[in-house]
């Protein structure tokens, strides 16, 4: 009925429009009567350029045209006319743009436009085309293109849909009438702005009386008071959208919607029944679990959690319980040892309450609930008792084996009062250090026990029961070792006793101190002497300063660590105890030098040294062998170098007579290259190590030594003259020598000179007797000084024979 109606608007519409034109067409003007206007150009030919502007007949604004046109024939959509057309044929119509020649086609005699497809407006709602006349037979343009609009006119063939669907959602159970669940929406793709076809309305298909909808805004809310969870949880609720708004013949779509009540806290929990019963053997261990009981809660998650007490006193002093989150069960445990002989029956009340209440449901009652359990304890036969927990005793380390300790007594706890039997447990301690009576419990040693070695002792004492054995008990027992004076004390030498060089008499060296293995009740007490019976010590002596300490003292001063460095001092100690036992120790002190304010400067030998400058043997030995073989490099270069003096006789042939002179200075009493001075001032000693070769220096200037430490005085007395006589004989006599005379010049100035030797040759040595010990007082830059001065008194001066 629709689509009829608006196929005969649309003729109208184009017959008032071929109307209009063709009333256009009935003015026209004829060319004669033409006369060039301002918008004419006249050309060079005599014609005239006309300049067009659009007329208003040839504006064309929209075609309407139905979609989903179904039918043989092509869809009339409108005509082209121009005001030019005669209707002799002389004018053709183009049609360009979207579609043209395609989906729209024109004729271009009549300028009738028709629709070749259905065409859908969903998938494109209009289409601009261009249109233009032209004189068929000059091809010139006889209207301007002209752009107009082909508007695809919407029908109801689209049915509301709900892309998102199906939907979840949820409610709290036991809510009001009227709370909104979820609001769905529905798409109709035809045109919202052209009639009906676009618009929606809801209604709920499924899901009545619990839940509803608002036919506009789709929000769905709850119809019924009070859903319980428990009851019915989920619903599927179908809400229908049906366009025309509704009316008959309209296009629907329909949707599911899938709700979930959920929980809240609205049921109180409930053990299932009021009483139960729960049998416990006397042995069940403390702490351990005995049994467990539950209440029911139809809630779900935190609303369902149960927290369980015991809320009688009786049973609250020997039970406890708590929950188990994940059963939700009472645990029972037992917090203290049950004895079937003292109570052989428990009663205990438990409650069970919601652990999160809510008030809006307080109303329903009190969320929780009691129960009551009654506890049979079980007879067991159990294992022997002791006396005590633990046992301490004591005994005198020199106690004698066999000596009692003490005792340990254990029982039955049973009825029957069963015997009891002891053991010692030897597998912790493999030292079998004591015995137990197996009846009585007495403890008694079988080796010697020592204090110093191990003080305290522990043991561990079985029980067993003679009638069943297999039920032990354990006790720990320690036994303390009491302490006798049987170690003698000693000097503790923990730290190095040194004796300054500088050291003066009466100085205290240390103070020491003496360590004792025994245990003194009352404080270790020690005093300290040196040995009787051996002579007194010259060089230190020893003060007890009866505070369980002693002093080193020295007797004299100026020790020297060259001299001897160390020295031995034997000390006695006496501890207080009863009998009071003594010990002997040798102490070392060490000589070393010191500052002046007593600190130790240095103490220590070459290996030390050696140790402290990072060097080892190894290095030491590489660094010998090198410093050799630079030595010999030396001596083999100085050997080459005089071997490459030219000779004293230049060839055999010429030998003749030559003076040489030696321009030389002697390098005075250091100089031992040129020649012996010794040889000018005693001739027979020299012709006496001339002529003894047989012998090694050193035993000759051994019986140099023997002579005496100083020159004789008749070392100067001797003539030299004579002495030189000599020598130019055995010049004469000697056959090995070069053959030509030489003549050696001595410088001497004979025995008659007024002014005398200034050399050290002729001065005799002299022992000082002046004390050097003032130089110790100087401070430590005299201290080496002081050292040499030392040596030079307590040793002899000699001087050496030059050979």
């Amino acid at each position: 009925m629709r689509k009829s109606t608006t196929s005969c608007l649309c003729h109208i519409l184009v017959c008032l429009c071929f109307i209009q034109r063709c009333y256009g067409a009935s003015h026209h003007i004829p060319a004669d009567k033409v006369t060039i206007a301002k918008n004419q150009t006249k050309l060079a030919n005599g014609e005239t350029e006309v300049h067009h502007r659009p007329k208003r007949g040839w504006i064309w604004n929209q075609f309407f045209v139905l979609e989903e046109h179904i039918g043989p024939d092509t869809q009339y959509v409108g005509k082209l006319h121009s005001n030019s057309d005669k209707g002799d044929g002389s004018v053709r119509y183009i049609l360009s743009g979207e579609g043209a020649g395609s989906i729209f086609i024109i004729n271009e005699v009549t300028g009738d436009i028709h629709a070749t497809e259905s065409l859908d407006r969903e998938r494109k709602a209009h289409y601009v085309l261009h249109a233009q006349a032209f004189d068929r037979n000059t091809e010139k343009p006889l209207e301007p293109k002209s752009e107009f609009i082909i508007k695809v006119q919407d029908i109801n063939d689209n049915a509301p849909t709900f892309p998102d669907g199906p939907f979840v959602a949820a409610v709290p159970e036991m809510s009001g009438v009227g709370t909104s669940v979820y609001q769905v929406t529905a798409t109709d793709a035809d045109d919202p702005t052209y009639g009906n076809s676009a618009r929606v309305v809801y209604s709920i298909l499924q899901g009545q009386p619990y839940f509803s909808v608002d036919p506009k805004t789709g929000v769905i809310r709850t119809a019924l008071a009070n859903m319980d969870r428990e009851a019915r949880e989920h619903y599927a609720v179908v809400i229908q959208a049906k366009d025309m708004a509704g009316s008959v013949g309209g296009l629907s779509g329909s949707t599911t919607i899938n709700i979930t009540l959920t929980d809240v806290n609205d049921n109180p929990p409930k053990f299932p029944q009021k009483n139960y019963q729960l049998y416990v053997p006397e042995s069940a261990q403390v702490g351990k679990p005995v049994g467990k009981i539950k209440a029911n809660d139809e809630d779900l998650g935190v609303n369902a959690e149960i927290k369980y007490s015991i809320i009688n006193s009786e049973g609250a002093a020997m039970f406890s319980i708590n929950t188990d989150r994940d059963t939700r069960e009472g645990i029972i445990s037992l917090k203290k040892p049950l004895n079937y002989e003292r109570k052989k029956t428990y009663t205990l009340q438990i409650e069970g309450v919601n652990s999160h209440l809510e008030p809006l449901f307080s109303y329903l009652g009190p969320f929780k609930d009691t129960a009551t359990l009654k506890i049979t304890v079980g007879d067991v036969d159990e294992p022997p008792v002791f006396s005590m927990d633990y046992y301490i005793m004591d005994v005198y380390e020199n106690a004698r084996i066999g000596r009692e300790v003490g005792a340990v007594t254990a029982r039955d706890p049973d009825s029957k009062n069963s015997h009891v039997r002891y053991f010692i447990d030897h597998s912790e301690h493999s030292d079998k250090y004591f015995n137990i009576d197996m009846d009585s419990g007495v403890i008694k040693t079988t080796q010697s026990l020592d204090r110093e070695d191990m003080p305290w002792h522990n043991i561990t004492v079985i029980a067993s029961e003679v009638d069943n054995p297999s039920l032990l008990s354990h006790v720990p027992v320690t036994v303390q070792v009491l302490d006798v004076n049987d170690n003698p004390p000693e000097i503790n030498k923990d730290k190095e006793v040194i004796v300054c060089e500088s050291s003066r008499p009466g100085q205290v060296i240390q103070t020491m101190t003496a360590v004792d293995k025994d245990d003194f009740a009352n404080g270790q007490r020690f005093s300290f002497s040196l040995p009787s019976g051996v002579p007194v010590n010259p060089n230190f002596t020893l003060k007890d300063n009866e505070d369980n300490t002693a002093s080193i003292i020295t007797r004299r001063r100026q020790f020297s660590r060259l001299v001897q460095e160390l020295y031995e001092l034997p000390i006695v100690v006496w501890d207080g105890g009863e009998p009071a036992l003594s010990g002997t120790s040798t102490l070392t002190l060490r000589v070393c030098p010191c500052q002046r304010n007593g600190r130790v400067q240095t103490c220590q030998d070459e290996r030390g040294l050696l140790s402290s400058a990072g060097l080892s043997t190894g290095a030491l030995i590489a660094i010998l062998l090198c410093i050799v073989i630079l030595l010999a490099i030396v001596v083999l270069f100085i050997t080459l170098r005089r071997s490459k003096k030219e000779p004293l006789v230049i060839s055999e042939e010429d030998v003749r007579e030559n003076v040489v002179t030696y321009d030389d200075e002697g390098g005075g009493e250091e100089d031992t290259e040129a020649f012996d001075i010794i040889t000018l001032r005693n001739p027979a000693a020299a012709e006496e190590l001339k002529f003894r070769r047989d012998i090694r220096p050193e035993a000759a200037r051994q019986r140099g030594q023997n002579r005496g430490c100083h020159s004789p005085p008749e070392l100067n007395q001797v003539d030299v003259q004579e002495f030189i006589k000599q020598r130019l004989v055995e010049a004469d006599m000697d056959t090995s020598g070069p053959p030509y005379d030489s003549l050696q010049t001595y410088a001497y100035e004979g025995q008659m000179s007024p002014t005398g030797s200034i050399s050290s040759l002729d001065s005799p040595g002299t022992h000082s007797e002046q004390d050097y010990n003032y130089l110790d007082d100087w401070g430590p830059e005299f201290q080496k000084l002081a050292e040499l001065y030392v040596i030079l008194e307590q040793t002899s001066s000699c001087k050496d024979l030059r050979v």
